[in-house]
């Protein structure tokens, strides 16, 4: 269909179209203005989700998702949110309200939860775009009502909020306080272990204690390693004695076998002399062989004496050797010993530095639980509290005559095509072509007097002749 045919049709059937225009917006007007007035009243609060949390000292990763905002909502929509709100308006206890409980469900469920159910029916939730603020709106035939609801919400909101996180924090304050109990009782154990096992082995220090045996531990290695290079010297000067004595050190350097031994040489040459000159028969020469042989004995006992004090020296220094490498077995096992019990100790001790840091985990803990269980703020601020409303949110009479009028438009030019549909007429000459099939051989134009019904007897002659003359559109050609 052309806008031309559509202007022909609205054009012819004019009337009725206006009639139902007309009967549209006057119904729909007279709805609105029969319509009891509603008043709607808004309060607004914002969620700050970025400052870091007074007790943890950091920004909750959750408050900053997505899901927080939603979260949120559903929490104000929620029937523990609305249960609250109608404890601190006394709806719970209106007589009227409970009537209507009875006579609406025959006293069957929860006279809060119908209660909720009603409010929050009324209730309108609309977190803003790209913010952290939400607005609630309650409407209600009383202003003073709509606006003492809201606000309610947001009081139990905040106080629900508020509520759902100081309980768990009251429930693990609890739980870690008797466990703290716990942990202290396992540290006491543990450093009651320790003592006592210090006390039986005798371990003060032992750190210290370790470092004082392995130092004489080293300083009797030390010792040995020395007095087995004496020992070794003076073994091999033992046996040096035993082979030539004359030739050691400690004979030469005696001042008595020095001595004797000048004593002999003078001897000697005397008694050569002597013998040279008197023969080895005259007693002078046999009292200078005599002499002679009692000065050799004497300076073989001064050279044996001066050569064993090397084996002495041997001796002592083989005892000495003896002795030390005793005293360093002794030690050596000593420190092991000692580095077994500091091992047994470093097991009970690190129990107790495990058991001190488990403590001061929980303690840190219980005590923070604590803090957040006696926490009376939250991160929800109120920015706009609800008033009563003056203006009437509902009906808008302006909107609906708006909705009426067009409605009524739509509904117009509907059944003005519905009426053309059921008589269908010839408007326009291309409704010749397309509805008869037929060419058009001339149009007539539209007398003065045919527009107030009077058509002249000449032109419904023409026109009748026109029209016999043209083929039925069923007929053959």
């Amino acid at each position: 269909m052309t806008l031309q045919q559509l202007y022909s049709i609205l054009a012819a059937r004019w009337k009725s179209s206006l009639l139902v225009l007309l009967v549209t917006v006057v119904a729909i007007v007279s709805a609105s203005l029969m319509l009891p007035k509603k008043y709607t009243a808004t309060a607004s609060v914002m969620l700050d989700v970025r400052s870091p949390d007074p007790v943890a000292g950091v920004v909750l990763a959750g408050m900053m998702s997505p899901a927080y905002m939603a979260t949120q909502v559903d929490l104000i929509g929620s029937e523990r949110v609305a249960r609250r709100a109608i404890e601190s308006l006394g709806l719970n206890a209106d007589p009227q309200l409970r009537e209507q409980w009875q006579e609406a469900t025959q006293g069957q469920g929860d006279f809060e939860a119908w209660l909720s159910d009603g409010l929050l029916k009324s209730l309108e939730i609309k977190p803003s775009r790209e913010s952290n603020v939400i607005s609630l709106s309650y409407t209600s035939p009383d202003p003073k009502f709509a606006a003492a609801v809201a606000n309610a919400f947001v009081r139990a909101y905040i106080d629900t909020s508020l509520e759902l996180r100081v309980d768990p924090a009251r429930q693990y304050s609890g739980f870690f306080d008797n466990r703290a109990k716990e942990l202290r009782d396992e540290l006491e154990a543990a450093q009651a272990r320790l003592s006592a096992y210090q006390r039986d082995k005798g371990l003060i220090a032992t750190d210290e204690r370790v470092d004082v045996e392995n130092a004489r531990l080293a300083e009797l290695s030390s010792q040995l390693v020395m007095l087995q290079s004496i020992a070794a010297e003076s073994g091999g000067r033992q046996a040096q004695a035993g082979a030539r004595p004359d030739q050691m050190a400690e004979v030469l350097n005696n001042p008595v076998v020095a001595n004797l031994s000048a004593d002999v040489a003078r001897e000697e040459s005397r008694l050569k002399e002597l013998t040279s000159r008197l023969g080895d028969r005259h007693p002078q020469v046999i009292e200078a062989r005599a002499r002679l042989a009692e000065l050799h004995a004497r300076l073989d006992t001064a050279t044996r004496r001066a050569s064993g004090s090397v084996n002495v020296n041997n001796s002592v220094n083989q005892t000495r050797v003896a002795q030390v490498r005793s005293e360093l077995a002794a030690q050596r096992a000593k420190v092991l010993q000692l580095n077994s019990l500091r091992d047994e100790a470093a097991v009970l001790q690190r129990d107790v530095q495990n058991a001190q840091r488990a403590y001061d985990s929980m303690t840190q803990r219980a005590t923070q639980s604590s803090v957040e269980s006696q926490n009376t703020q939250t991160n929800i601020s109120v920015i706009k509290q609800a008033t009563a409303p003056v203006a009437a949110s509902s009906p808008n009479v302006r909107r609906n005559a708006l909705a009426a009028l067009f409605v009524g438009v739509l509904l117009a030019v509907g059944v003005a095509l519905g009426l053309e549909v059921l008589d269908r007429r010839l408007r326009t000459s291309a409704d010749v072509l397309t509805e008869l099939k037929q060419p058009l051989l001339v149009v007539l134009p539209v007398a003065h007097s045919a527009l107030e019904g009077k058509e002249p007897l000449r032109v419904r002659m023409i026109k009748a002749r026109v029209l016999t003359g043209l083929p039925r559109p069923d007929a053959p050609t």
